[in-house]
């Protein structure tokens, strides 16, 4: 397992821990994976919403409480902090403003297209926009290279089958043309000429649906250099959410991870109870918006607020709220130590690795 060179920032351990959105991975949870050698990763989507009066204010909240978890997790380990901003949210500008001024040192940017001129910001801080097709990577690199003369530190891939927001139609997601490994496989491609051109690395980080070391060897074949795993970290003891969150995971069986329709107009993955039977069954829930947090929704129209459904899950309110999962969320069976769960999904890798050495027994017999 090669570590990962992003920029020139080396990671011992090639997993990026996956920003999870609205008060699930915070400070704790990315403190943890830096110190494991890997990528902790602070959501700023919805970090404001702990900030007591966030209601009044959400837009300087927001800016308080990510200023506050980047200090907090940087108390707390040495490691590779970064943190994952969407596009989509009014306060974009607001929140890489704050992350570049705490000297983070990796924002990866989902939701959009991420076409700002890095050297604007006059910082050693490493963008990884988040990207799930090739054209897309090859309409940012494009871009980047002819506008910029330089391209991002790196690129992950998201595929389908990834928990919360997923950016594929519904009849896409379980098509065999958008699978992770192919969509790895076209973006490698893409971005090679620019490895050669700048005469750099610019590692392909996979994520959506890689829950162990099994996941990580194969799509690792298909040309990643690192993985990104959200929901994989969220039954572990330094996960920032509430008991009720993480055991919703070892509840849930297969069967429970569904779709929504979500309020900003893509499909949601997430974990079936009674508040989601209600909404896929058109009930209405009250909106009450303090700020519209995201440039796509319109709160007048809305059938409810996914922010406040989300916040009140992390809580562990499911009364009034629902969890987001990945598609291989049921297999969670207990909740562990970060450190446990690198160092199970490291064994698991060493172990794929070693049976793809072994030769087959067809092969000894001749």
């Amino acid at each position: 397992m090669n570590p990962l060179n992003i920029g020139g920032l080396k990671v011992r351990v090639p997993i990026v821990q996956g920003g999870m959105g609205v008060c699930v991975s915070l400070s704790g949870l990315a403190a943890a994976v830096a110190n494991e050698g890997g990528v902790g990763i602070i959501s700023a989507v919805g970090i404001g919403m702990t900030e007591p009066g966030y209601r009044k204010n959400f837009r300087e909240s927001n800016q308080i409480a990510l200023r506050k978890e980047i200090r907090k997790a940087r108390a707390m380990s040495d490691g590779v902090i970064g943190v994952n901003i969407m596009m989509a949210v009014s306060d974009f500008d607001d929140l890489l403003r704050v992350s570049i001024e705490e000297k983070i040192d990796v924002v990866i940017v989902g939701a959009g297209l991420f076409l700002h001129n890095p050297a604007e910001f006059n910082c050693d801080t490493k963008f990884i926009p988040k990207v799930s097709s090739a054209r897309v990577a090859r309409l940012i690199f494009r871009y980047w290279s002819e506008k910029f003369n330089r391209v991002p530190d790196a690129v992950v891939v998201e595929g389908p089958l990834c928990g919360g927001h997923v950016g594929f139609a519904k009849d896409d997601i379980l098509s065999s043309k958008y699978s992770l490994a192919t969509i790895v496989q076209g973006v490698v491609k893409e971005i090679e000429p620019y490895e050669q051109k700048y005469g750099i690395e610019i590692p392909v980080i996979a994520g959506g649906g890689i829950y162990d070391g099994h996941d990580m060897y194969q799509i690792m074949q298909a040309g990643a250099k690192g993985v990104k795993m959200g929901t994989r970290f969220v039954t572990t003891n330094e996960c920032d959410v509430s008991d009720a969150f993480k055991q919703n995971y070892i509840n849930c069986t297969e069967d429970d991870i569904t779709l929504i329709s979500s309020p900003v107009g893509l499909p949601g993955r997430v974990i079936s109870n009674q508040f989601v039977r209600e909404i896929q069954a058109g009930m209405q829930k009250p909106v009450k918006c303090p700020w519209k947090c995201l440039k796509t929704c319109d709160f007048n129209k809305v059938p409810f607020c996914i922010a406040e459904a989300l916040f009140n899950a992390a809580q562990g309110d499911f009364e009034h709220g629902f969890s987001f999962a990945g598609s291989n969320a049921w297999k969670a069976d207990k909740i562990m130590s970060v450190k446990d769960t690198i160092n199970e999904i490291i064994c698991e890798y060493e172990l794929e690795e070693k049976k793809a050495k072994q030769p087959s027994s067809a092969a000894m017999l001749l």
